[in-house]
């Protein structure tokens, strides 16, 4: 007897068919752009202006409610490529493949984003644009994970055996994970430690907590958008010799 109950088994199932895929997703995402844009505006203007002023860092303390998500979101995007590499790998779902791929590149730009707004909180916290503290140093290993999953997919022509070599080049860089996450704890570090996700209580004021947990929200709402609409591109692509994408031409 099966674990997963029938109308969630089904609904895999169902995603499972790039046609259902293609029109699920296409009605999805405008509402999830809606969502997005509310959490992007509240998140904003709580962290800009109704969040007070940090005792120590001032007004420069702003540049977490763009920092922090990026960061999270630079791991978080990360694993999920890494386990639908795997499901690929393993299993021969096309879409797992897809969404794997797909994600490469908004994860890239997370990290990107997360180092820059780094630097320039570095620059008047530490004097310097750019140390190679164990943080810093291992998200910029994350980036070249990134860069190099898209580079690998872009060198291979056939988009199945593609897609299994960037599995196991995601796979083998999920170590980088743990030591990203923990790099504060195990080494002695420039960087700052934990506040949110302490075990006891966050060490930061719900007044400036709250726009982040917001604008983390939405920053995960933005990877599901831009991913889906990646992942919608490379589906017909690679069906364009499908029927029901010469249907779709068609009706365009």
């Amino acid at each position: 007897m099966s674990i997963i109950p029938k109308p969630v088994g089904l609904f895999f199932h169902k995603m499972a068919s790039p046609p259902h895929f293609y029109r699920f997703t296409g009605r999805l995402i405008p509402w999830l752009s809606w969502i997005f844009l509310i959490l992007v505006v509240v998140g904003l203007y709580g962290g800009l202006v109704l969040a007070p002023a940090d005792y120590q860092q001032g007004d420069s303390f702003r540049i977490i409610y763009i920092h922090v998500p990026s960061a999270w979101m630079s791991l978080f995007v990360y694993v999920v490529m890494a386990v639908a590499g795997g499901i690929g790998l393993v299993w021969r779902i096309k879409l797992a493949e897809i969404v794997a791929i797909s994600s490469a590149s908004v994860g890239a730009a997370f990290t990107f984003i997360a180092l820059v707004t780094g630097s320039l909180w570095g620059k008047p916290m530490w004097g310097t644009w750019w140390v190679w503290d164990a943080r810093l140093t291992s998200e910029l290993i994350l980036l070249f994970l990134y860069l190099g999953v898209i580079g690998l997919y872009g060198a291979i022509d056939d988009k199945r055996t593609a897609s299994r070599a960037v599995a196991i080049l995601a796979l083998v860089g999920v170590v980088n994970i743990p030591i990203i996450h923990y790099s504060v704890e195990w080494w002695n570090t420039l960087h700052q430690g934990p506040t949110v996700s302490k075990m006891d209580k966050p060490s930061i004021h719900i007044s400036m907590l709250w726009p982040m947990l917001v604008m983390a929200v939405a920053f995960k709402l933005y990877y599901v958008i831009a991913m889906l609409q990646r992942a919608r591109t490379e589906l017909v692509i690679r069906e364009r010799n499908s029927q029901w994408v010469k249907t779709l031409l068609e009706s365009i």
